[in-house]
């Protein structure tokens, strides 16, 4: 999301280079990011970096345009023309996967999914999903491909999940679950909050101290996070790794979680995100962790 934006060429460069040698394969962007310069700067590296064939790539469409950059608008003609914009940016003729950004209010469920058959269909995409859904909103796309054979059926969707973002839990992953959707959890770090990093202050270099996100991880600057962000501080220190590590592998081992996606603006940032891959937490820190950051669930996700 932020290559294009305060992540300049050669950084993106190293980044992608150390993510494809440690093993990584899938990259998110979308076509709202950087107003479609992140998409231009991946489709570059892809000529010159690395291969195309050794990258999932995954892309999304439904937010912003030419008069407005967050206006939503699902409708299959600005569906279908982002995704080729997409393509072209990126220099290839099919991505792995293609979300539906956000949903849209103002257009049929029915248009929005079938702009993703004939995306399919036409080869544009191998696979399709959703992103920023509800849990009824899922179901009610998900039952609606499975109802007639030969529609795209939807294997993923992603969502804001971390230890300090859980409301997740209430209908959407339930529903993915239930439907064997793949979740694509977004900001596993919690906005970066969850590295420790704002435990004492603002780093001049962090994103709270811009003041385009500033409000985006001010959020979780509340009192219930300093307790779940203190938690992770001292299961990190007793396990000996860094507070990321203990993030990460929480979100990476729920159930239902496909991959995290993660920014990193740095490659020793992204090689840090990359070591919890050998952390397993034991189970008394999984349970630890999960008391000290549990939403209020109750009627009627969940029965009495």
């Amino acid at each position: 999301m932020t290559w294009g934006h305060n992540v300049d060429d050669e950084v993106a460069k190293d980044l992608l280079v150390a993510f494809v040698e440690a093993g990584g394969t899938l990259v998110d962007t979308a076509a709202w990011y950087a107003d479609g310069v992140a998409e231009e700067l991946l489709g570059s590296l892809l000529r010159t970096a690395v291969g195309r064939e050794e990258l999932l790539l995954v892309t999304k469409a439904g937010i912003g345009g030419p008069a407005d950059r967050n206006a939503i608008d699902t409708s299959r003609r600005t569906l279908l023309d982002t995704l080729d914009a997409s393509l072209a940016r990126l220099g290839t003729d099919h991505v792995d996967l293609w979300l539906v950004h956000r949903f849209d209010p103002d257009t049929p469920l029915a248009e929005t999914l079938a702009a993703l058959d004939y995306a399919v269909d036409t080869g544009r995409t191998r696979y399709v999903g959703v992103a920023n859904a509800a849990g009824w909103q899922l179901a009610a796309a998900a039952s609606w491909q499975a109802a007639v054979p030969g529609r795209a059926a939807l294997v993923a969707a992603a969502a804001e999940y971390s230890l300090l973002a859980r409301g997740a839990e209430r209908e959407l992953i339930p529903a993915a679950e239930h439907l064997g959707v793949g979740l694509l959890p977004w900001s596993p770090l919690g906005r970066g909050v969850l590295t420790g990093k704002y435990r004492h202050g603002v780093p001049a270099d962090s994103r709270a101290a811009s003041t385009e996100l500033a409000p985006f991880v001010e959020a979780f600057f509340d009192a219930r996070s300093r307790r779940v962000v203190d938690a992770v501080a001292t299961a990190a220190d007793g396990l000996g790794v860094p507070a990321l590590e203990v993030a990460l592998a929480w979100v990476r081992d729920q159930p239902g979680v496909a991959a995290p996606v993660l920014g990193a603006r740095t490659t020793g940032q992204l090689l840090a995100a990359l070591a919890a891959e050998h952390l397993t937490l034991p189970v008394e820190i999984m349970q630890a962790l999960d008391d000290v950051s549990r939403p209020p669930v109750g009627y009627p996700e969940r029965a009495y």
